[in-house]
């Protein structure tokens, strides 16, 4: 019975709507509004369902005749605008007694009778099915902008009025200076109906203008101040749409954190979670396991508004995922590269190497913010999947290096510069130079240097040179004794400790001089005193020579004289 009740109050609300139209008179309107709420009293008393079926039979008897009616004053009248306005009205009445008769016969038979009536084969059109799924959005828009709109309009309009009405009132003044020069009766007569029309006019003008301002008055008087509107909106919206958006959002947050624990618990005991470099089906599942997830948090935000019955916020949910779809329309193939690098078998792979930003890394993670490191300027960049699209990996050999130095290193510039790594970074690299001055370096500039790292053991390579007259022994003896009295210095001074290897060999006969070259190999730790190694190496060379009788030999200038 309750779904009878139902239909039949549904009933009365349709017929009480088009009671307000003006297709009964007021007597009528009150008489079928009184038996109207006689109807809906009994159904409040839970009276027999004959008393409410006697109410329909009424209330459709008055209809028939009000029927009858405009079809006789159809007949009779000859005017076109009143023929369509009854046309119009006996559609109406013919409405309402289809309803009448079907909502009877619901009553009298305890059944829904739609179950009996001929379907008509409807053809899906999706564009209608989108339209009525974001309608209700739409509306919901439009009518919190209403008032708004209202204002703006009624705006416009008395500004349209401000502008026609001067051109009206100057129309007025030169039509009355006309009559009042014109001596022609009938040339007045004309003015004068003249003037009457842009009397009326410049009249109408003055009231539309002043029911727009009366209008715009009411609407500003009824409205709130700003304070206790806003207060207002606020409550209502936490009583309403607020609470169902925070329930949407509990509950996808719960979703989020159940699977997110299931995801840990099947990662970490099946699928090699610990693992450096993931395998592929845990890659899959890692990928598989997101859009799950997104998928069963848009779900349940959309069955939250569904069973709130809030059609609104079910619309505006659906407009953000038809637009997140049409977003996606053009990026399926970047989300399918994309695919396949989390996967692990695209163009750039896990634990090989990539250039990026003018510095070799290693990618240690591919998801959508990859990880990649640098080991040697011992930085991790978190950096997003879209610039790994257009890049190739290679595979990484232990041997190649990550950058020239690594952090307090000493390196040599072509420059000349030298100096100790004691920032690095793949932005700005800063040398400390002797003395405690800082260089800094832009890291691409840094590398066109072609740094020379001496921390990981370095060779210097100077030459001494003596005169011809030493022809007899510089290729044998005194190579020796140039070793043996630059190994006793390295003794002295503790030098022998960090050097490696020691040789003089004679290299090549100069213009004035016989030279030859001392070769000394240190370790990486002595690189801070490169300088005063070599400084040291040619002191000893001097003090070799002095103790020896060896004669170093000028610079000789040799002058010809081509003649005349």
């Amino acid at each position: 019975m309750r779904f009878f009740k139902f239909l039949f109050i549904f009933y009365l609300f349709f017929v009480i709507a088009f009671a307000s139209s003006p297709v009964f008179s007021q007597e009528e309107e009150l008489n079928i509004n009184s038996a109207l709420e006689t109807t809906a009293q009994k159904l409040n008393e839970q009276e027999p369902s004959p008393e409410i079926l006697k109410s329909i039979a009424s209330l459709r008897k008055t209809i028939i005749e009000r029927i009858i009616e405009k079809q006789k004053l159809l007949k009779t009248t000859s005017s076109a605008s009143e023929i369509s306005n009854l046309n119009e009205e006996i559609k109406i009445l013919d409405k309402q007694l289809h309803e009448t008769q079907k909502d009877f016969e619901r009553i009298a038979t305890q059944i829904d009778i739609s179950l009996f009536a001929e379907k008509k084969e409807e053809q899906f059109d999706w564009k209608n099915e989108i339209v009525s799924l974001i309608e209700p959005g739409i509306s919901e828009l439009k009518r919190i902008t209403e008032k708004s709109r209202q204002k703006s309009v009624l705006k416009d309009e008395i500004e349209r009025f401000d502008e026609l009405l001067p051109y009206a009132e100057t129309a007025v003044k030169n039509i009355k200076n006309l009559i009042q020069t014109s001596e022609d009766k009938s040339l007045t007569d004309y003015l004068e109906n003249l003037l009457k029309n842009w009397t009326g006019i410049k009249k109408q003008i003055e009231n539309k203008k002043h029911i727009a301002n009366l209008k715009l008055k009411q609407m500003e008087a009824k409205e709130k101040s700003f304070v206790d509107a806003t207060q207002s909106n606020v409550k209502n919206f936490f009583k309403t749409k607020g609470l169902f958006i925070l329930t949407a959002i509990a509950i996808s947050i719960m979703i989020v954190l159940f699977l997110r624990l299931i995801h840990n618990l099947i990662a970490k005991k099946f699928l090699g979670y610990d693992n450096e470099q993931k395998p592929f089906h845990y890659k899959a599942f890692e990928l598989g396991y997101r859009v799950f997830t997104f998928l069963l948090t848009m779900i349940s935000i959309i069955l939250v508004f569904y069973v709130a019955q809030d059609w609104t916020l079910l619309s505006f949910a659906i407009i953000f995922l038809l637009g997140l779809a049409w977003g996606l329309k053009n990026t399926i193939p970047k989300m399918f590269k994309q695919t396949k690098l989390m996967l692990n078998v695209g163009a750039v792979r896990e634990g090989e190497r990539i250039n990026y930003l003018g510095v070799p890394w290693i990618v240690q993670d591919i998801n959508f913010y990859s990880k990649i490191e640098n080991p040697d300027l011992g930085i991790t960049l978190r950096i997003p999947i879209e610039i790994l699209l257009d890049k190739v990996s290679r595979p990484n050999n232990p041997d190649d290096p990550f950058f020239p130095c690594r952090l307090n290193e000493w390196v040599i510039l072509s420059d000349k510069t030298r100096g100790q790594a004691v920032s690095l970074s793949h932005e700005m690299v800063k040398l400390a130079l002797r003395g405690g001055a800082i260089k800094t370096y832009q890291t691409s500039n840094f590398l066109s240097q072609s740094p020379l790292n001496l921390s990981r053991n370095y060779r210097i390579k100077e030459t001494f040179c003596l005169s011809y007259n030493h022809q007899n022994e510089i290729t044998d003896k005194i190579p020796n004794l140039v070793d043996d009295y630059i190994n006793k210095k390295m003794k002295e001074t503790g030098y022998d400790k960090i050097l490696l290897k020691l040789e003089t060999e004679f290299q090549n006969i100069g213009s004035s001089s016989l030279d030859l070259v001392i070769k000394a190999d240190f370790k990486g730790e002595a690189a801070d005193i490169y300088n005063k190694l070599r400084r040291h190496i040619q002191k000893w060379c001097v003090e070799a020579s002095i103790k020896n009788n060896w004669e170093i030999p000028f610079p000789q200038l040799t002058i010809h004289n081509l003649g005349n």
